[in-house]
């Protein structure tokens, strides 16, 4: 028996540099991967952005329909039914709930369809080999060309509410962006998570509805929960606290701080120092911890 039999194969493939059959590649590689796929990604996001809704006679309107949907019923609620607490309730609650329901949709869609882009597209990834972070990244794409197409008309119903349009509103791209980076990363967690625990996808819907309620879209956190003086409980203060710095409250106090008027001391619009540091952390810490999360299991994708 000559040496070369003797040798176990795992040192043969490593002597000769052959990889492992669905192995995961080193963090530098993956990235370089994804960089290599990236036209296959963008195709994959336009192709699953033109196709959404399309069984429908209005089609592609759907996208802009349904959130001027959701605001009018929203609005009609808890804007003029709903007379409870109206201090929380913001003056130009219009225009304050436009860009709440607009600026969370996006996170919704992200968390949702990317916790199901891996179990969605379970043939693809038996079949072709890619990086298997291209699936939930074209996910969050195809929600950014979702959101581009519903800011036109978010921005009109901000001006007829009687915003002025200023050079502030420039300030939503790097709000948009930091978004963006946390959603991708939130999209990371989640599609390894439903891969894994099949159950987690009939808990999604009532974390996100839970986060919908609690994230200042019709009303403002900080005056809701704000009680801060000698009669406030412990855990009043702690809620206050956490609710002030959830990641989606922060990004919708940034997003009114660039497009509603400053000149109206608007409650709840003004976004601080801390507020806009908090929004760069959140999404470069998410994102990078996520994508870590999720290369991790690369090798195991498709092997249910």
């Amino acid at each position: 028996m000559t040496d070369l039999e003797q040798t176990p194969a795992a040192t043969l493939a490593a002597r000769y540099g052959l990889p492992k059959l669905g192995g995961r590649p080193g963090v530098g590689g993956y990235l370089a991967q994804l960089w290599d796929r990236r036209h296959f990604t963008l195709a994959l996001a336009r192709s699953r952005f033109r196709a959404q809704n399309e069984e429908y006679q209005l089609g592609i309107l759907w996208v802009l329909l349904l959130p001027l949907i959701n605001i009018g019923v929203y609005w009609l609620v808890f804007g003029l039914l709903v007379k409870s607490r109206s201090s929380t309730r913001p003056d130009h609650f219009l225009s304050f709930l436009t860009v709440g329901i607009f600026t969370f949709g996006f996170f919704t869609g992200c968390f949702v369809e990317g916790a199901k882009s891996i179990a969605k597209n379970r043939g693809l990834v038996r079949t072709l080999h890619f990086p298997r972070a291209v699936l939930p990244l074209s996910v969050v794409i195809q929600q950014l060309m979702t959101l581009g197409a519903q800011l036109v008309v978010m921005f009109l119903v901000i001006v007829v509410s009687g915003e002025p349009i200023t050079y502030r509103w420039l300030l939503i791209i790097p709000v948009y962006l930091m978004m963006t980076l946390f959603c991708s990363g939130v999209a990371f967690v989640a599609a390894r998570l439903t891969v894994h625990i099949r159950d987690i996808t009939q808990i999604i819907p009532f974390v996100n509805r839970l986060l919908f309620y609690t994230s200042g879209i019709f009303f403002v956190v900080a005056e809701r929960y704000g009680k801060t003086g000698p009669d406030a409980s412990t855990l009043g203060k702690i809620l206050s606290q956490v609710l002030t710095a959830n990641p989606l409250n922060v990004y919708l106090t940034l997003a009114r701080d660039a497009l509603l008027s400053q000149d109206r001391h608007m409650r709840g619009v003004h976004a601080t120092a801390l507020q806009w540091q908090l929004g760069v952390v959140y999404g470069v810490v998410v994102f990078v911890v996520g994508f870590y999360f999720f290369w991790r299991a690369e090798g195991l994708y498709g092997r249910d």
